[in-house]
């Protein structure tokens, strides 16, 4: 090929790369409305703009995972100069100051949590939300939550609805449950097809024999509110049992209430077999029995759940 061919080549794919650069880098620097661009925007440009969560979602685009867990959206936020950062707290029903540590790159820090900015503008944010290990950003599903927050403006005048309305579940996260729930209805006892539920297992006493109650939550991660219901546990106590007994247990409920004893507290693995026949024989007798049964649900689907119970009888 001649020289000049090849020199007008070659002009002709620069133009058409940067061209096409260009496009790109327009497309993807537009906030909500697809107009205002993001490229270079700081917190400090979007100073004493309040902006409601109402997307909270894996890169899959569900808010839901495997296990039942949840994704809620119910920030709201709002940079006030210099450096810092209000975030609604629901305990103190108003803003609360929290100090906006810049990391690096578009890493920050405020309410005891580290985000990535992946977009900053006047009508949105979308902030992915990272888990920080000994100041190393966790890999996976930890790490694989994006937070989308629209001004109250552009909700109402341009979306034309509400917070709640956006926040609700997705026609995909409802089809993604009964997809989980549709495997606990063929395994209903099976732990591995048991997921947690976001409305627990209700257990309530139809004898004055019995007595029920919430204590808490049994995995030691659930100090946070936002994972407390996928580790309820129950005290019960019965009365004029056959003998005096303490265990503590975990079952799956599934939903026609019946009980399946999964995991038992401090049994040595040779004595697990005999134990959990015990216990199994005592769920059979004595729970199923005296208790009323609501079993777990999640966006109103029921499905096979697991709760823990420690269980006292008394003579």
């Amino acid at each position: 090929m001649p020289l000049y061919h090849n020199m007008k080549f070659t002009r002709l794919t620069c133009l058409f790369l940067l061209a096409l650069s260009l496009y790109a880098c327009n497309n993807q620097n537009k906030g909500a409305d697809g107009k205002n661009p993001t490229t270079g925007l700081t917190f400090k440009d979007v100073d004493g703009i309040r902006f409601y969560e109402v997307k909270r979602r894996f890169s899959n685009g569900l808010s839901f995972n495997k296990d039942g867990f949840m994704l809620v959206p119910n920030w709201i936020i709002e940079h006030k100069a210099p450096d810092t950062m209000l975030a609604y707290s629901p305990e103190k029903r108003g803003m609360e100051a929290f100090y906006l540590l810049h990391d690096h790159g578009q890493i920050y820090n405020f309410a005891r949590e580290y985000f990535r900015a992946k977009t900053i503008a006047k009508d949105s944010l979308i902030l992915q939300r990272l888990q920080v290990e000994a100041l190393v950003i966790a890999k996976g599903e930890v790490s694989d939550v994006n937070s989308t927050y629209y001004t109250k403006d552009y909700i109402e005048k341009v979306l034309k609805t509400t917070v709640g309305e956006l926040q609700r579940p997705t026609k995909q996260d409802t089809a993604f449950i009964k997809k989980l729930a549709e495997k606990t209805y063929k395994h209903p006892a099976n732990p591995d097809t048991a997921f947690a539920a976001t409305e627990i297992v209700e257990l309530k006493p139809n004898s004055k024999n019995v007595s029920v109650k919430l204590i808490g939550y049994a995995d030691s991660g659930a100090h946070r509110k936002s994972y407390a219901y996928m580790y309820p546990e129950y005290k019960i106590e019965i009365n004029k049992s056959y003998k005096q007994f303490r265990y503590r247990f975990s079952v799956i409920v599934d939903v026609k209430g019946n009980l399946y004893v999964n995991r038992i507290q401090g049994v040595l693995p040779d004595d697990m077999p005999y134990r959990k026949k015990l216990i199994q024989g005592i769920a059979d007798v004595y729970l199923k029995n005296l208790l009323f049964i609501k079993p777990g649900t999640t966006i109103g689907i029921p499905h096979s759940s697991e709760i823990t119970i420690s269980l006292a009888g008394n003579r």
